[in-house]
């Protein structure tokens, strides 16, 4: 089936009510910068279509697009870095050229609005064993890189309606922010929807003042004259993409069995339990010879980490990649609670003095290439599944092409929540083939298929 776009817009936020600061520029930090290589964030909603839509469905599009635009244009007079666009400023000094990227937050069209169709059901879409790659069509920007921020909106909203259901996807430029900050962007564009009077205030807004380490910005000089010799495009090969459930009884069980396996040594959390799994179960569904080296790699919020701490609403990225490695031998040989005790003592060495040398090595502008990495990113904790817009809580949360590769795993909260996790992962087909054969993870497994329960 063939996606129809029908309509495209875009959304500003009302001029004469953003605040001064929006006509100064945006500057990019040194957590940002890096991440001008890598795609958007492109997260969305699948919803059922409320009875209303079936009744009276013209009235009910034209009533919810117009909602949602709305809507959003009032998140953005929060958020209106998202409204502008990047722009390089090159430095022609005769010994050192350089460029240097900031956001123009009043000069552009604004965020895009994309309203689609598609001739398919929910059950389309959540019955196959395998995410569809159909699901990709649900986002704008396909393949895009941040640095096309340049040209391209650093936020586009896809609305693609479903025969029974509605998908909200949306691609937020990464370099803006990171996960805290894209999910804060869009639990808050749900709270103005679901206001009677979309109102301007809100319960979140963002810390919009700009943080820099010691030493660093505002305006930060890159030692490039061209895109080309930092921004890396790349093609990835087919993959497999799977939804997998854990209960929070399994979780409880998988720490259990890391805490008793560990000596008694620390207390290992739910999450390194559950992150020890996927590395060691990914590293044997590769076959990886016992003497090669396997890394997993988890994405940290360092907002708390900082000193003094940053708010939980700062706007930007302050994610770093906490790491830990292994020989695939001692990797799969030891015990499970081995391969969690490695992931816990990356976390407790996540100090603040580690975050600042993990500034240093990234403004290196480099991109993770080691074809063993398991890497782990997104957060259970994220709020996904408050985002009702009128329509209750949505059946499923589901990503784009963007950011994926073999051994790339992304953590959401279950649907029914209590503790609940899914885990997206992405491998290539005879890995994820081998992966579904794996004793261990299979027999944690509380629900391996990509099904989601019924309104």
């Amino acid at each position: 089936m063939k996606l129809r776009q029908i309509s495209e817009c875009f959304v500003k936020p009302e001029l004469e009510w953003l605040p001064q600061e929006s006509k100064k520029p945006y500057h990019l930090s040194p957590l940002d910068l890096p991440l001008l290589s890598t795609h958007y964030i492109q997260k969305g909603l699948l919803f059922h279509k409320p009875s209303q839509a079936f009744h009276h469905p013209q009235t009910f599009m034209l009533n919810f697009l117009h909602r949602l635009r709305n809507s959003l244009s009032t998140a953005l007079l929060h958020f209106y870095p998202l409204s502008g666009r990047l722009v390089t400023i090159k430095n022609h000094h005769h010994l050192q050229p350089s460029i240097s990227i900031y956001v123009d937050c009043v000069n552009s069209p604004g965020a895009k609005f994309i309203h689609a169709a598609l001739d398919i059901t929910i059950s389309d879409i959540l019955s196959p064993v395998d995410v569809p790659p159909v699901v990709h069509s649900f986002f704008d920007h396909h393949k895009a890189v941040n640095y096309d921020g340049h040209s391209m909106p650093l936020v586009s909203v896809q609305v693609t309606e479903l025969l029974d259901g509605v998908f909200i996807g949306c691609s937020f430029n990464h370099a803006i922010g990171d996960g805290t900050s894209y999910w804060n962007f869009f639990n808050m564009w749900s709270e103005i929807f679901q206001s009677p009077s979309n109102h301007t205030s809100i319960s979140r807004p963002p810390v919009l003042k700009r943080w820099f380490p010691d030493g660093y910005g505002p305006i930060i000089n890159l030692p490039f004259t061209h895109p080309d010799q930092f921004i890396r495009r790349s093609e990835g090969p087919q993959l497999r993409e799977r939804i997998i459930h854990f209960s929070a009884e399994s979780i409880a069980k998988l720490k259990e069995k890391a805490n008793s396996e560990c000596g008694g040594r620390g207390t290992i959390s739910s999450f390194q339990s559950l992150c020890a799994l996927v590395w060691r179960s990914i590293t044997r569904a590769r076959g990886i010879p016992e003497e090669q080296r396997t890394i997993c790699m988890m994405a940290a919020n360092n907002r708390a980490k900082l000193e003094p701490p940053l708010s939980e609403d700062y706007f930007g990225n302050v994610v770093t990649l906490l790491k830990a490695d292994a020989k695939a031998g001692e990797l799969v040989g030891k015990d499970f609670g081995w391969a969690a005790w490695k992931l816990h003592d990356a976390v407790v060495n996540n100090t603040y003095k580690k975050f600042r040398e993990s500034v240093e090595k990234r403004l290196e502008m480099g991109r993770i290439c080691d074809p063993n990495i398991v890497m782990i990113g997104s957060s259970p904790r994220f709020n996904k599944y408050g985002n009702e817009f009128g329509m209750g809580k949505a059946v499923a949360l589901r990503s784009g092409y963007a950011n994926k590769f073999d051994g790339k795993v992304s953590l959401y909260p279950g649907h029914e929540g209590g503790g609940s996790v899914d885990l997206e992962i992405s491998l290539l087909p005879q890995n994820m083939a081998n992966l579904e054969s794996d004793f261990e993870f299979m027999n944690a497994v509380s629900s391996a298929s990509s099904s989601s329960p019924s309104p």
